[in-house]
């Protein structure tokens, strides 16, 4: 592939619900661009894009591909992101890297939450941004009211560029708003001018009267001319429209049908005439030396920088770092310093990455988007310099992952081979996590959601060659004591020659802090315990709590002290001491009104306002205390509750369900508090066996 300049770059996120069309739109411009001989499908998992063995087999996108497509002279790096919440950290990744986006709609499932949130996220970005509304020749789908319904939403802001034109139940044209003209697709795919049907004339004068008062808005000269009667030329009209998009103003709708290739076309030439090109984009770091602001955007002619947006990992082919250059010219075998690892590489071939394929180029300009192989230290959000010039850019805000599994490797012996894998995944999808919880005896994995997680085990079994067991996690009880005992115990052994003794008496009662596991004192008088052995007592307390005897959880909030005991001059030692104490411990613990705790989060859940009936319904089930709504942007609520940790297992999927896809939710934790009665019992049920086995 060529080199191409910044202005002649456009960087294109496809946004949009699941299921909308995106890959199956990129596909269709890649078609039609000439870059394949084939027009693939989902179905049969050929498109360039979807091109992994889970997103084929699953018919999902799960990660962001780039289709580098080449229209006329220009270069469109179409970045096809996954629709489903399960993958959205994919999303954040390549917004960091797009200039603008296309929201895809079905025009038959209509405006959908997946919708709203690519909007949503479209004005977090600030990028400008069209609407594609696919499945046209669907009869059942409706543009006119997506068009609606967008209105609805978002107000004037909306302008779209097509009406659809059908023939008995067929997609057969469409009319241009601007040109105020009918055109209908040949046999061979162009398009011959026809008439404005007399079913669109009164949109047509709707939506072209809404475009104009936009193009008057955009100066005193176009306003008076407006206002005057008089008509703007088809260039004045196109170079207004242009800052409108820019700026987000308006946002472009259009129409199509990803099937029959018809709309694409068009739409690939309005994203270069509308659709900014980098150098109009404002890009800024840190000089890591001065503090200075570094103002990056897109100059080809400042030192050199670049940002990792993502990486991938491939077991066979090895790692690629995705990269967008900020500022310069990259070149094969510049020196790139990376200063959050505080290492400078020799960065070898530059490569653009086509779906799956890499093909190498000899430079990238400021504004591209490019792979760099083999980076050894580099990481996703890690940004590129010159070691005369470190530049550092705000990394990408990363989506937290709050749906928790535990896991176990089916195979003895292919732990440290599933280690080492998932360490591999977790840098190609950030929001992944593993975590060793010592305290329960259990393996985490963190992800956006249970789908993700199953997506991420097959990929070991298949990729990978090591299989994992996920489970429901163990719930991080704990135990303390509500009372006060008062207990001995004396350790006595012989076995010929010498033996063991210790003997203690001690008291235990709560100590008021539950983030302390135990505090030891000792009252001993008259030497009945020797000092010696005051330590091995309190090894034997911190021994007990490590695992409580009412279900084996760790304990926390006990104060113990040790006031009496006896010894033997040559039978005593530490082990007997240590073991007298925990025995002790444990009777103690036992005697003082031993209760469980559970881990209580503080839930925040965002749904729109229809669905928090029955979202507060579902959480009066899980035992939440709701504590109050706050109203948020978009019509929605922030619904605020404590919930014990328990409750939040599968909550994620639940919440899609009850809200369509809309609703979203955050924890974290908050305090420890008792187990109601029951619960408590179940536990205990639930643990007899752990706790006679001693573990």
């Amino acid at each position: 592939m060529k080199v191409f300049t910044t202005d002649k770059i456009r960087n294109v996120a496809l946004l949009g619900h699941s299921g909308s069309g995106k890959t199956s739109l990129a596909e269709s411009m890649a078609f039609l661009a000439g870059l394949t001989k084939r027009h693939g499908t989902v179905e049969k998992g050929d498109t360039i894009s979807d091109f992994d063995k889970q997103e084929i087999k699953r018919k999902l996108s799960i990660q962001t591909s780039v289709i580098p497509i080449v229209w006329g002279e220009t270069k469109i790096n179409i970045l096809d992101t996954p629709g489903s919440l399960d993958f959205q950290g994919e999303v954040a990744e390549a917004l960091t890297a797009a200039d603008s986006a296309i929201i895809v709609v079905n025009g038959k499932n209509g405006v959908e939450a997946g919708t709203k949130r690519a909007w949503d996220l479209c004005e977090k970005y600030h990028l400008p941004r069209f609407v594609f509304v696919d499945c046209m020749d669907i009869d059942d789908a409706s543009y006119r009211q997506v068009v609606e319904d967008l209105e609805g939403l978002y107000g004037k802001r909306i302008a779209p560029f097509h009406l659809p034109i059908r023939e008995n139940g067929e997609f057969t044209g469409y009319v241009n708003v601007i040109q105020r003209m009918g055109k209908k697709w040949k046999a061979d795919g162009t398009v011959e001018h026809s008439d404005v049907p007399d079913y669109s004339v009164e949109y047509l004068d709707k939506y072209r009267e809404a475009l104009m008062e936009s193009v008057a808005e955009t100066s005193e000269e176009f306003m008076d001319r407006y206002f005057n009667g008089e008509e703007f030329s088809e260039d004045e009209i196109r170079m207004a429209l242009r800052t409108s998009v820019y700026t987000g103003e308006m946002v472009p709708v259009m129409m199509g049908s990803n099937t029959l290739d018809r709309g694409q076309y068009t739409m690939l030439g309005d994203i270069v005439k509308y659709l900014p090109s980098p150098e109009l984009r404002e890009c800024k770091g840190i000089n890591a030396k001065s503090n200075d602001v570094f103002d990056a955007d897109y100059n080809f002619s400042l030192p050199k920088s670049a940002y990792i947006w993502k990486t991938i990992v491939d077991p066979f082919v090895g790692k690629y770092s995705l990269i967008k250059v900020n500022s310069g010219v990259l070149k094969t075998d510049d020196l790139l310093f990376n200063h959050h690892k505080d290492i400078e590489e020799k960065i070898g071939k530059i490569y653009v990455m086509c779906g799956a394929k890499a093909e190498e180029v000899t430079e990238l300009h400021a504004g591209d988007i490019g792979a760099l192989a083999k980076l050894t230290k580099a990481g996703t959000t890690d940004s590129l310099s010159t070691r005369a010039n470190p530049i550092l850019y705000i990394r990408t805000g990363i989506p937290t992952p709050y749906t928790c599994l535990r896991y176990t490797v089916d195979k003895k012996g292919d732990e440290d081979k599933a280690a080492q894998a998932l360490a591999k995944i977790g840098q190609e999808y950030l929001t992944v996590k593993t975590e060793v919880d010592v305290a329960n005896h259990q393996q985490l994995i963190w992800g956006i959601s249970e789908q993700q997680l199953d997506i991420i085990r097959e990929m070991l079994h298949e990729d990978y060659k090591v299989d994992i067991t996920l489970e429901k996690p163990y719930v991080a009880y704990k135990e303390t004591i509500l009372g006060k005992s008062d207990c001995e115990y004396k350790y006595k052994k012989q076995n010929g020659g010498h033996g063991q003794y210790g003997h203690v008496k001690m008291t235990f009662e709560p100590s008021g802090d539950l983030d302390q596991a135990y505090n030891f004192t000792e009252s001993v008088v008259g030497g009945n315990v020797p000092k010696n052995f005051f330590p091995a007592v309190e090894k034997g307390i911190a021994e007990g709590v490590k695992a409580g005897p009412l279900a084996g959880y760790p304990v926390v909030g006990i104060h113990a002290d040790l006031y009496d005991g006896s010894y033997h001059p040559v039978d005593s030692s530490e082990m007997a001491f240590k073991t007298a104490a925990l025995e002790d411990f444990k009777q103690g613990v036992l005697q003082a009104k031993p209760v469980l705790l559970e881990p209580i989060e503080e839930l925040t859940v965002t749904c729109e306002d229809a669905h928090t009936g029955d979202v507060m319904g579902d959480l009066n089930k899980r035992r939440a205390r709701v504590l109050g709504m706050d109203s948020v942007e978009g019509g929605r609520q922030a619904i605020h509750a404590e919930i014990p940790s328990a409750e939040l297992y599968g909550y994620g999927k639940t919440l899609r369900s009850l809200t369509g896809g809309s609703g979203e939710f955050e924890f974290k934790f908050l305090r420890y508090q008792q187990c109601p009665s029951d619960v408590q019992a179940r536990e205990i049920e639930a643990r007899k066996e752990f706790v006679a086995a001693g573990e």
